[in-house]
């Protein structure tokens, strides 16, 4: 049988909001233009529409293990996150691009940690090895699995190395040195709904907004610089 909980929400979609937003999905029916890719973990505890607040047709989402972007390559391997990047920047032509870690990430961890495969493929373990740069980033500060909060400042690390893995899409590039594409960093802490984003000119990851709602301008807290 269908699982339950997805016709419920769906019984409460139909009920609910759909009534208040019929245009809004008639309209989409025509086409979506969103302005803001977000790549994000497939994470059940971090929904970036539910994070951000965001209605049907406002952010293009991506969600993999561990939010990661691999590198371009020019190959004819499957590349699911690159096309989907390909499609929004090039076919979409959207003006930002968030990459959205977060905290307690079982793929950050599973790579820190070496886990054990869940499966003879290894699917998780080959995708997961995708964060050794970020972690060399990291030993090259003399840093370790053993120190305080390591795994927080590699989840960063590896937000910083996937937006550096973007800058290998020509595509991308080509978009941002253009001004027409701006490339963001940033990461939720489940516990508390923290979001912090990530400061462009020195890595480091600074609440979005104070406890009050306000814009936080200053007072960097932990962070990396690029990896």
């Amino acid at each position: 049988m269908f699982p339950d909980v997805l016709i419920e929400g769906y019984r409460n979609f139909r009920g609910e909001r759909l009534p208040q937003e019929r245009q809004k999905y008639e309209e989409l029916s025509k086409g979506q233009s969103p302005d803001v890719l977000l790549i994000a973990c497939c994470d059940s505890r971090v929904a970036p529409e539910v994070v951000f607040g965001a209605g049907p047709g406002q952010i293009f989402t991506i969600r993999n293990v561990a939010a990661i972007v691999p590198p371009f390559e020019d190959d004819s391997g499957h590349h699911g996150t690159s096309s989907a990047i390909e499609f929004a920047v090039q076919g979409l032509k959207v003006k930002h691009i968030v990459v959205l870690g977060h905290a307690t990430c079982g793929g950050i961890k599973a790579y820190a940690t070496s886990a054990e495969p869940l499966s003879a493929s290894n699917f998780i373990g080959k995708w997961v090895a995708l964060v050794e740069p970020a972690s060399k980033s990291l030993e090259a500060k003399g840093d370790s699995l053993d120190k305080p909060d390591y795994l927080t400042r590699l989840e960063y690390a590896a937000v910083s190395n996937s937006l550096k893995n973007l800058l290998s899409f020509p595509f991308v590039k080509d978009r941002v040195e253009s001004g027409e594409l701006n490339l963001h960093g940033a990461h939720f802490g489940i516990e508390k709904g923290e979001l912090r984003v990530r400061d462009p000119e020195t890595g480091e990851f600074h609440l979005a907004v104070e406890n009050d709602g306000t814009p936080r301008k200053a007072s960097p807290l932990i962070g990396c610089a690029e990896a």
